[in-house]
């Protein structure tokens, strides 16, 4: 397993995990703006956010939202489970 998986990419956005991170499911998104992570479960929230302004905040949470099967689904593929 990679590191830090891709999961996809979306305009300037990188969707990635963290390998042995943890447990928790989440998903750690960059750009060359900045970066953020946002916590899947139990809902959708941010967990930490560097550098990426509102505008760019609420696009990325946006593709989170959308993508969220994506997401669990690769997240489950990766770490098992």
């Amino acid at each position: 397993h990679s590191v830090s998986p891709t999961i996809f990419r979306s305009g300037p956005y990188r969707f990635y995990f963290l390998s042995r991170e943890e447990p928790r499911i989440h998903v750690h998104v960059t750009s060359s703006d900045g970066e953020v992570k946002f916590w899947i479960e139990p809902l959708i929230e941010l967990a930490t956010r560097h550098g990426l302004n509102d505008r760019q905040l609420k696009s990325v949470e946006q593709i989170v939202r959308t993508n969220e099967e994506k997401v669990r689904d690769s997240w489950r593929d990766h770490f098992g489970g």
